[in-house]
């Protein structure tokens, strides 16, 4: 039985029991969680959420130039008001740089992989903690997130399963924003 066979059973037996079908579309706790992909990291675990509260959306590394499209369509039409950014300790992130890739790519899959590659900046990066703070900067100076979201960073600890702030200036630990963007709410618009 391949692995695959393996997760469709296991949502055989999910599915006997389930009884969350009445949720709303909209996150209960109108949160989203951008984080990375690691097999590691169990944000419903971690964070203590249910079905229903969060998006959590997932890329390699939790970079924030991946979600972007997804952070728009969760605040504008799903209704989030805020945006944890959660990357970690120990990521294969910080294991290769663009270059890198790019030849295990053409060494791997020929000329052609490795031209289409030049065009994907895959976003690696050398400092987790920097990493979290890029992109807090990148959404917050992206007109297409709303001034008044607050967005947190963190770097989550493979090793003790714990949280860390990432330390930002006052203003951006309480999602204040930069107050030439104009606010995307609808109360706002006039």
């Amino acid at each position: 039985m391949s692995t695959i066979d393996e997760l469709f059973e296991a949502n055989l037996e999910y599915a006997r029991d389930f009884n969350k079908g009445h949720l709303p579309m909209p996150p209960r706790r109108r949160v989203a969680i951008l984080t990375c992909m690691d097999a590691r990291l169990v944000p419903s675990r971690q964070l203590g959420l249910e079905e229903g509260d969060a998006h959590v959306i997932r890329n390699a590394g939790g970079r924030a130039q991946d979600a972007l499209r997804s952070l728009v369509i969760s605040q504008q039409l799903l209704g989030t008001r805020e945006v944890a950014v959660i990357h970690h300790t120990d990521c294969g992130m910080l294991t290769f740089r663009n270059e890198d890739l790019r030849v295990r790519l053409r060494d791997a899959l020929g000329a052609k992989a490795e031209h289409d590659a030049e065009r994907i900046d895959f976003l690696p990066f050398a400092d987790v903690e920097q990493s979290v703070r890029d992109d807090i900067a990148f959404l917050r100076a992206s007109p297409l997130i709303p001034q008044d979201i607050a967005i947190r960073g963190f770097v989550y600890d493979v090793r003790t399963g714990r949280l860390s702030d990432v330390t930002l200036g006052a203003e951006e630990r309480i999602g204040v924003q930069p107050a030439e963007r104009p606010s995307t709410r609808p109360e706002a618009r006039g």
